[in-house]
């Protein structure tokens, strides 16, 4: 089988495209033929080094695809059965090994390349809304990057627990694109102050909660915009890591309250993956969340889609198709 393969961390011209074995499933393991795997900004933090795997290794830690095998103390998955998973890394493959404690099973109508797109930024958008922040109707937030695969999701999401949405943009592409997920307010912060905009559209008070995914360009001025006691949800870094900073800032700008989540976190129990993948799938299959697949590539085209997720010129989800 074809698998990309990382030998040494570095830039996207690491990912390499090589032959190995088809895996035989472990015992708690099932081996599924990928029909897709998404392409996340999560997978550049392990191909640069910023998050540690002994190498070599093949990055991508989600998908979608058709058990093809079933191990020895597997019973609630069997051949035949569709399914995706995310937070397992080895999906950039024609086949992977996937440990059953990470599958959920795909409703029928929803496809592999749909499954693929859904699984870590529709769980993220999920656990943001319900759990690290749990909006309610007449709460104000700001999305940056709203026109991302994990933002125009999370937009979604928040208009339907009936928030106000002041979305983030770079471009009016992209503005209308968040526009068009329900966000009540766009800015494209490129010729926009989006503190100054955000202050103006609140009278002033700030907002009650801040998702960012960007990081360094925008985090500490974020926090200029949350009303006393805001929340700044901190769930990534486009831009940049933040710098470290004094605690203190926080009590000086209203005693703000931080949070750096992650997924892992907020599935940590059978229970919590089935309701956050169950939530994301059905409203997919049902039609209340609408994905936007930007772009697939093929799985020997892993290093180009790297770049263009790297440029932030994408609207919506990458995929690779093996």
């Amino acid at each position: 089988m074809k698998i990309i393969q990382i030998p040494k961390t570095g830039g996207a011209e690491v990912l390499e495209l090589v032959d190995a074995p088809i895996p035989s499933p472990g015992p708690k393991e099932a081996l599924v033929k990928v029909g897709a795997a998404g392409v996340n900004f999560i997978d550049v933090y392990f191909r640069i080094g910023l998050y540690k795997a002994p190498l070599p290794f093949t990055p991508g830690n989600e998908g979608a695809g058709v058990i093809e095998a079933v191990g020895a103390e597997v019973t609630d998955f069997q051949v035949g059965d569709r399914v995706a998973w995310g937070m397992f890394r080895g999906s950039y493959g024609e086949y992977v090994s996937v440990p059953v404690a990470s599958l959920v099973h795909l409703p029928d109508g929803v496809d592999y390349t749909t499954g693929a797109a859904a699984m870590l930024q529709g769980m993220t958008a999920h656990y943001l809304s319900h759990s690290s922040f749990p909006l309610k109707p007449g709460d104000q937030c700001v999305v940056h990057a709203a026109a991302g695969g994990a933002g125009r999701l999370l937009v979604q999401m928040a208009k339907m627990r009936g928030a106000t949405v002041y979305g983030t943009a770079g471009t009016d592409e992209k503005a209308e694109i968040a526009k068009s997920a329900g966000a009540d307010e766009v800015i494209v912060y490129t010729r926009q102050d989006f503190a100054a905009e955000v202050k103006k559209f609140t009278d002033g008070k700030g907002v009650d909660v801040v998702y960012d995914s960007v990081g360094e360009s925008t985090f500490l001025k974020g926090l200029d915009i949350l009303r006393p006691r805001g929340m700044m949800v901190l769930f990534g870094q486009s831009s940049g890591a933040v710098s470290p900073f004094d605690p203190a800032i926080l009590n000086q700008k209203g005693s703000l309250f931080l949070t750096r989540p992650s997924l892992a976190h907020h599935c940590l129990t059978r229970e919590e993956l089935n309701w956050r993948a169950g939530d994301v799938l059905g409203w997919i299959g049902e039609g209340k969340l609408e994905l936007r697949i930007h772009k697939t590539y093929a799985l020997g085209d892993a290093a180009q889609a790297h770049r263009d997720l790297e440029g932030r010129g994408t609207a919506g989800k990458l995929l690779l198709v093996p």
